[in-house]
């Protein structure tokens, strides 16, 4: 079977060597650079403990220095999984959700039409380069000479100009003998309704040659240098060799400056890309004349993971990012993403650069920012949240966008920020809880219970926490400690419990030595896969981990011991988040109380301390009667409370 020219190129592009070599090898992070798809491992085809096999994302091959393996995707697939070509081929389309192309026995003659197409692109080119030479072209090199473009740079980009006569190149290149139709069919020439001789599509214009990534030319761009003519820049139409949403604008030297480690950038046209590489930021590319489709994006992370994409300031540029945003959110993936440059209203790269200098193009490089930021702006910028309607409009909004992102560790990281962000601007409004919910624990379906009713658990919870007296270090209760580190190791050996109990674990704040910043980690790492979740979390919090598993109460606790047990770990970890709210919520009460204390004790300070012990008491011993139990546990309550509250009359009366 004989595939069309261009297909095996397409599935290159499509495809990242990284992934597919990744499922045969496991890679060494240390000596691995994920950003620039520079990876290394143990070579798959010969034994060795060293990582000698090296994968480059960007060219897409492999090759070990050890037994001197090389290849690509396919020859990978063929060796590894003992594939015939086709068989690889056909593996790898579908996996890059493309069609393989039906059997054709005129596949070979459209090939040699296709190589016809580019010989006679490349003469066009050189017509083009000669004709801004001549006087004719006095405009257009004014024009270029403002735009401070060199000679270097004219010729390195093969610019040229089109003269304003009707069949200029159609003359000269069927005057070499290249068939009128070979002219049309490469979108130089256009025919005439009337049927007439065809004549040259670009007249009057600036030319720039549009190349593959392998540097051929398949289409050009023209600039008018009338300022009434009806398109400003235009390019050539879809032909055998060129297609729009498939190819980008100097992909080639940029991927060779990436290589080197200049930033990937997507700006906007033909003079941004030149301007940004003459001014040292090689790694510039541009979309053609549409807005960027999906397989330029992945073109894009084929060459860099996390390209920047330079807009302008204006409505116009910000509409054309959230666009960019839309589309990529699905195809996002870990380590895989775009970032967002935008520059001032008015200006675009080259007007930047000449205003400023190369150096403020790099400080707006370095401030890039991040999808998530523009995807919140978006839904917030000029839209007033003042009551729990709009609130709860906007929830609905980034829940919509949050189902569009396929990869659930992504997913779930972009919930965390999201989540950050709303805390930033609603946060500060929150009021604290009323004191009636003070001492609630945990129940059923999410809710707390205080004095037998049921009332949602997650309000207020955290700045609840937070202003009590027992969150600051210097008074932690070392029982407190005690839960503290059981729950973290329950989280920490059964991390589906992570999940189960966010809202708890986010509401708390732990005041053990380290206890915290592990809390933080197992909340940021608890939606990873299982396997993921125990590698990161060895690697980011080992020694925490190790020491806390290593106590005494924590080694023999049996939802640590047996970690096939789920349903146990989940019963032990909501009563030890019940007991551990309950005493904080208890003793939240007595400071109150004994602020509220005027002098002398009320019965209604000494109700809502014993309603608060009650509260405790329950929590901690849920399993035994009240009637039989609590008559003792009262009677030593009673002891304590007067002795509480003949401390503070004491205090009162000698100040």
């Amino acid at each position: 079977m004989s595939l069309p020219p261009g297909f095996l190129d397409d599935l290159r592009t499509r495809t990242t060597l990284s992934r597919v070599v990744g499922r045969k090898v496991m890679w060494d992070t240390r000596k691995s650079n994920q950003a620039r798809g520079d990876w290394w491992a143990p070579c798959p085809f010969h034994q060795e403990k060293s990582a000698s096999f090296h994968v480059d994302d960007r060219k897409g091959y492999y090759y070990c220095f050890g037994c001197h393996a090389k290849g690509d995707a396919l020859s990978f697939l063929r060796e590894t999984e003992n594939m015939g070509f086709l068989e690889a081929v056909e593996a790898l389309a579908r996996e890059a959700g493309m069609t393989m192309p039906a059997r054709d026995p005129q596949a070979a003659q459209r090939a040699d039409r296709r190589g016809q197409l580019a010989e006679v692109m490349e003469e066009a080119v050189k017509f083009y380069r000669l004709q801004l030479r001549t006087q004719g072209a006095a405009e257009a090199r004014d024009y270029l000479a403002r735009r401070k473009l060199s000679e270097a740079g004219q010729e390195r980009f093969g610019i040229g100009f089109a003269p304003g006569a009707r069949q200029a190149l159609f003359q000269a290149l069927t005057g070499k003998g290249i068939a009128a139709d070979l002219l049309v069919d490469a979108g130089l020439c256009a025919r005439p309704d009337d049927g007439g001789a065809p004549y040259d599509r670009f007249r009057g214009r600036i030319i720039f040659p549009i190349r593959d990534a392998r540097g051929r030319a398949i289409s050009l761009g023209g600039r008018a240098l009338d300022p009434n003519a009806r398109a400003k820049y235009l390019n050539g139409p879809e032909t055998d060799l060129f297609d729009k949403g498939r190819n980008l604008y100097n992909l080639g030297p940029a991927r060779e400056a990436v290589a080197k480690g200049a930033p990937l950038l997507v700006a906007e046209g033909y003079m941004d890309v030149i301007a940004l590489s003459e001014a040292g930021f090689g790694g510039a590319v541009a979309p053609l004349g549409t807005a960027i489709t999906e397989t330029q994006l992945q073109m894009l992370w084929r060459v860099s993971p996390e390209p920047v994409v330079a807009l302008d300031g204006d409505r116009a540029g910000i509409a054309a990012a959230q666009r960019v945003i839309d589309l990529a959110l699905p195809l996002l993936e870990a380590g895989q993403g775009l970032r967002f440059a935008i520059l001032p209203e008015g200006q675009d790269p080259d007007d930047l650069i000449r205003a400023q200098g190369p150096g403020a193009m790099q400080r707006l490089l370095e401030g890039a920012r991040p999808m998530v930021d523009l995807l919140w702006q978006r839904e917030t910028e000029g839209r007033s949240f003042d009551s729990p309607e709009r609130r709860a409009a906007l929830d609905k909004t980034l829940a919509e966008v949050m189902r569009r992102i396929r990869d659930p560790a992504i997913r779930s990281h972009y919930q965390q920020e999201l989540k950050r962000l709303r805390w930033a601007l609603f946060g500060a409004g929150w009021q604290r809880p009323p004191r009636a919910w003070k001492g609630a624990r945990p129940g059923a379906g999410g809710q707390a219970r205080f004095g037998g009713k049921f009332v949602p658990f997650e309000v207020g919870a955290y700045s609840v926490t937070r202003a009590t007296v027992l969150a600051s270090a210097g008074m932690a209760d070392p029982e407190d400690r005690l839960r503290e580190a059981m729950i973290l190791a329950i989280c920490a050996t059964h991390p589906a419990c992570i999940a189960r109990f966010e809202s708890q674990l986010e509401a708390l704040h732990f005041t053990g030595e380290g206890h915290d910043a592990l809390r933080l980690t197992l909340l940021r790492l608890g939606h990873e896969p299982a396997g993921i979740f125990r590698e990161r979390l060895l690697t980011e919090a080992g020694a925490a981990l190790e020491k806390l598993l290593a106590l005494p109460h924590v080694s023999i606790a049996p939802p640590v011991r047996n970690t096939d047990d789920p349903d146990l770990a989940m019963m032990c970890l909501a009563e030890e988040l019940a007991k551990l709210e309950a005493r904080r919520g208890a003793q939240a009460e007595i400071e109150d109380a004994m602020e509220d204390l005027a002098g002398l004790a009320d019965e209604g300070v000494t109700w809502r301390l014993s309603q608060a012990a009650s509260a405790r008491h329950r929590a901690e011993r849920p399993d035994l009667d009240d009637a039989k139990d609590m008559g003792e546990d009262r009677a030593a309550l009673s002891a304590h409370l007067q002795s509480l509250i003949d401390r503070e009359v004491w205090r009162k009366n000698r100040t």
